[in-house]
């Protein structure tokens, strides 16, 4: 049997000429420290904290979207009549081996469609995108990992591309199909204007409007930012895959449910500042780069830029609990809120660290979040949904 080819090469990021408006500036993010986008990395490592270790929540997200990911890889392949070479891209692929799921998904998926109708299959070019804080040596790592998830001897190459998806990654017209799972929830910089005088990390029902409008207008331009950097890099036809943290409180955007992961990281705040053990006004200065924008919102900004059209849409129902993910029931009674707290430590502590340094311990604040976790284990009024939409370069 051949030996499949497997190269792994690590290439600079690209970054454009072009200055668009939303577009953080270096000066910026120095000067604005957590709300640059260059901190927003995922723990590195496979230690016990890190996000290698603590990413069973996206793991079951790629698992709901794969029917959409599949449908789509075959479309794709269907409509550009089996090109001879497949550019795929990985957009906040963090570390560790979530991302070759993805990616071994639909690499499969061309060998089998490619079996099915007689062609010869494509060389694939896959491109890991993050920020360049992040961790690529853990994923790449996993190279072996993704080596025996594939199906074939198909030849496949691996690159590492280390930039912001809110600037251009890619020479025009190269990619074929981009995947991004729960990465363009976090925009280039926290919003501007917001009120600095509660102990809230990001909107809650006692938030002003202008909050939430300030939030959903960095949002929308981000976003746009991101489809107009994607639709130049993408061929006619190409594929995008999207999942993104959604709500589906449409009547009121200020609500969250108190299990929403924000409030409770509010809430752990709020007990270490009460406990003498953080400074309130360190607390109040500190913002989530985040937001969670309904079905209608992601559709409007779609339509409005007109670069790609929507082929599906789901809602589904998001679940931070790990629980039921365990072998042993004991094990979680044991220690609730633990597994949650620690997912959402892996996502955070790098944003948490850089803000309030040496002023706050983390064992400490995610202990509390993890009591929080399970005083509101029992929450049913959900507002936190999953968002799956792919999209067709026009």
């Amino acid at each position: 049997m051949r030996v499949r080819e497997m190269n792994s090469r690590f290439i600079r990021s690209v970054y454009s000429s072009r200055s668009d408006g939303n577009e953080t500036s270096k000066g910026d993010e120095e000067n604005n420290n957590y709300t640059g986008v260059s901190i927003l990395s995922m723990r590195g490592g496979d230690g016990h904290n890190s996000y290698t270790t603590n990413s069973l929540l996206q793991r079951r997200v790629l698992s709901m979207s794969k029917p959409i990911l599949v449908k789509n890889t075959k479309e794709m392949m269907t409509n550009l009549d089996f090109p001879k070479c497949i550019k795929v891209a990985d957009l906040g692929c963090s570390s560790g081996q979530n991302t070759f799921l993805a990616m071994s998904e639909i690499l499969n998926t061309i060998t089998a469609l490619c079996q099915e109708r007689n062609q010869n299959p494509p060389e694939i070019d896959c491109c890991l995108n993050d920020l360049p804080g992040n961790d690529f040596n853990t994923t790449f790592k996993f190279i072996s990992f993704f080596n025996d998830k594939l199906t074939s001897n198909t030849p496949c190459f691996i690159s590492g591309v280390p930039g912001s998806f809110y600037s251009r990654l890619f020479p025009s017209k190269s990619l074929h199909f981009i995947h991004s799972n729960y990465s363009v929830n976090y925009p280039s910089k926290v919003p501007e204007g917001l009120e600095k005088n509660k102990m809230s990390v990001y909107i809650t029902s006692s938030s002003a409007l202008s909050e939430y409008k300030a939030y959903l207008n960095q949002f929308q331009k981000d976003f746009t930012t991101f489809l107009r950097m994607r639709s130049e890099e993408m061929v006619s036809n190409g594929r995008m895959v999207i999942t993104l943290f959604g709500r589906n409180t449409i009547d009121d955007p200020l609500y969250r449910d108190c299990c929403h992961h924000l409030t409770l990281l509010s809430d752990s705040l709020r007990d270490l500042v009460f406990e003498g053990l953080v400074s309130a006004s360190k607390v109040n200065s500190f913002k989530m780069p985040f937001y969670d924008p309904t079905d209608e919102e992601v559709k409007d900004i779609i339509r409005n830029e007109g670069l790609f059209q929507i082929n599906d849409l789901e809602t589904h129902a998001f679940d931070l609990g790990h629980c039921k993910e365990e072998s042993s029931l004991q094990s979680c009674r044991a220690k609730p809120g633990e597994k949650e707290a620690n997912c959402i430590r892996a996502a955070l502590e790098t944003m948490i660290v850089a803000h309030f340094g040496d002023a706050i311990n983390i064992d400490t604040l995610f202990a509390k979040y993890a009591h929080h976790v399970s005083q509101h284990a029992s929450c049913m009024n959900k507002t936190s949904v999953t968002l799956v939409v792919s999209l067709v370069r026009k």
